[in-house]
């Protein structure tokens, strides 16, 4: 994914299931500090954005996965995360976690902008820096 945010991160022990392989669970993990990563490089922190919005918040709202290939104990890997579309309330993202150029899993993600348990509008800054980023990936 050219131009997308990359996060690097270590498998742990703790990541992995008794197979040793990274436990399915743990790619959901990998790919929220991606997606938070993201964000915090184009808007600062979201406990900031909580707080200056009067109790915004993002949730996942659906999630894709395709896990194609096993990732074990001490493998170096790299969340990549790209917006794919902007709406009114919702962004919808591609990542994927890579073991160098090998890409073992894909996920389409939609997140909404929530306040008191509503969807929200996207705050016109963290729109524009979304669509800044999604143009210089393209």
């Amino acid at each position: 994914m050219e131009g997308a945010h990359a996060l690097p991160l270590r498998v742990y022990y703790e990541d992995t299931d008794f197979s040793g392989f990274v436990y399915h669970a743990s790619y959901l993990r990998f790919m929220e500090r991606g997606r938070t990563e993201l964000l915090r490089g184009l808007a600062g922190d979201q406990s900031d954005l909580h707080r200056e919005a009067d109790g915004l918040v993002f949730v996942v709202r659906k999630m894709s996965l395709d896990y194609l290939k096993p990732a074990r104990m001490d493998d170096l890997l790299a969340v990549l995360t790209r917006t794919r579309e902007l709406r009114g309330a919702s962004m919808h993202l591609d990542q994927e976690v890579r073991r160098g150029d090998e890409v073992l899993v894909r996920a389409e993600v939609v997140v909404a902008c929530v306040r008191d348990g509503r969807a929200v509008r996207l705050p016109d800054a963290l729109r524009r820096a979304l669509a800044y980023a999604s143009l210089r990936s393209s």
